[in-house]
């Protein structure tokens, strides 16, 4: 499964590959990080099965344990410096991609409506939602050229820890409906007498709400990571996958049917305004509450998710065949607790930075790589060496993450 895994993201050399690495090239970018990540998790495998190992470390299984975690730690920054480059790669596509995107809406507009006019003709109403497109579009286009370093577009929907926002998205696509039902209308106005209004009031509801859901999600956001109640490690880039995926990537239920409701509304709206264009699409208020439901679900999931890491006790590491003893120096201890790896930060790098505060002794955790994975660290135990230079006596230990966040302190006795 692992060699799968490693040809999975290696690949061949073929037709398609270039010679040489280009600068800034989106190819080039993806292919070294994809060799990085596959010759890591060749390494990885090849050190789990004992394989690799220098003679002049292996005779101590203390020695061993750190060269290999010093050995992937290695591997794994240039797996992450390769995927920084990559990552800014994928950025510039994107911003081409989006930019193509909103073009190629504005002419499948055009095409759909030359089609469906063979039969009526042409009308006021086909040439008012051409130009409204057409006027979306040119904004549109220049806020992509300003924000070319962050993906275009997608600038606006990334939030701080670079990921892609549910709250935002939502917002920005009611924001933009919203947008082209005035603009239409607005066009509509030149040529027919009068246009309606008066239901609109669920409309502009369901907008005040998305967009006060958008501010207090980011409110809650950091307030909580203020508080050190909330632990957020920023992601390599984003990914259509934050939408409705949670942090470790695992599909979120708040998240899912925030963007499920709120999109099955906005396809009301828009067969509405499709059916109707002489007037704002009235939306019933029993839609409007149901999207209302949907937002406080999403935000009450916001304001109960994660929480602040702890360590609960700490006791010696006994091995198969050990006598119980006390904590010495040179022993390995077994911190037991819960939040040691925050959300996102499963990857080896983040794992890196994981350190163990023994005394005035900043211990980084090994990396202990098994057949597949890891087994130290893990979320809820960790296992150090303590240092020699800890002093016998009264030990304050605490876990510090990749998020920064720094646990309670646990006193443990080391004797000598």
């Amino acid at each position: 499964m692992a060699i799968q895994e490693a040809r999975q993201y290696g690949g061949r050399h073929g037709a398609g590959e270039h010679p040489t690495a280009c600068a800034g090239c989106a190819h080039c970018g993806e292919t070294g990080h994809r060799r990085a990540v596959a010759a890591f998790l060749a390494r990885r495998e090849e050190l789990a099965a004992g394989h690799g190992v220098p003679a002049a470390v292996a005779h101590s299984p203390v020695a061993a344990r750190q060269w290999v975690s010093d050995e992937l730690a290695q591997s794994a920054r240039a797996v992450t410096a390769h995927g920084r480059e990559a990552g800014l790669a994928w950025l510039a596509r994107v911003r081409t991609g989006s930019l193509a995107a909103v073009w190629a809406a504005v002419l499948a507009l055009l095409l759909g409506q030359a089609l469906t006019a063979l039969g009526t003709g042409w009308t006021a109403a086909r040439t008012a939602g051409l130009c409204t497109a057409l006027l979306l579009a040119v904004p549109l286009t220049a806020a992509a050229h300003a924000h070319r370093a962050r993906g275009g577009l997608l600038a606006a929907l990334t939030g701080e820890d670079n990921r892609l926002s549910t709250t935002r998205a939502v917002a920005a696509a009611w924001l933009v409906f919203l947008c082209y039902a005035l603009l239409f209308l607005t066009f509509r106005s030149l040529t027919a007498t009068a246009f309606g209004l008066s239901g609109a009031a669920g409309l502009v509801t369901v907008l005040a709400l998305v967009s006060a859901v958008t501010v207090t999600a980011r409110l809650v956001v950091s307030t909580r990571i203020a508080a050190l109640r909330l632990q957020k490690v920023r992601a390599d880039r984003p990914r259509a996958a934050d939408l409705l995926c949670d942090d470790n990537g695992r599909a979120d239920l708040a998240d899912v049917q925030y963007v499920l409701v709120s999109g099955a509304v906005l396809v009301f709206a828009a067969v509405r305004l499709a059916t109707d264009p002489a007037r704002l699409p009235a939306l019933p208020w029993s839609l409007a509450l149901l999207v209302a439901v949907s937002a406080v679900w999403h935000l009450a999931a916001k304001c109960t998710e994660g929480g602040r890491p702890a360590v609960h006790a700490v006791v010696r590491a006994r091995e198969a065949g050990d006598l119980d003893a006390p904590i010495r120096t040179g022993d390995d201890i077994e911190i037991r607790g819960i939040g040691f790896v925050p959300p996102g930060a499963a990857a080896p790098d983040p794992l890196t930075r994981l350190v163990v505060r023994i005394g005035p002794v900043h211990a980084h955790v090994p990396l202990v790589p098994v057949p597949g994975g890891f087994a130290n660290p893990t979320d809820t135990v960790l296992t150090v060496p303590l240092p020699a230079d800890v002093e016998p006596g009264r030990v304050e230990v605490s876990v510090v993450t990749a998020a920064g966040f720094e646990t309670n302190r646990v006193t443990i006795d080391v004797s000598d």
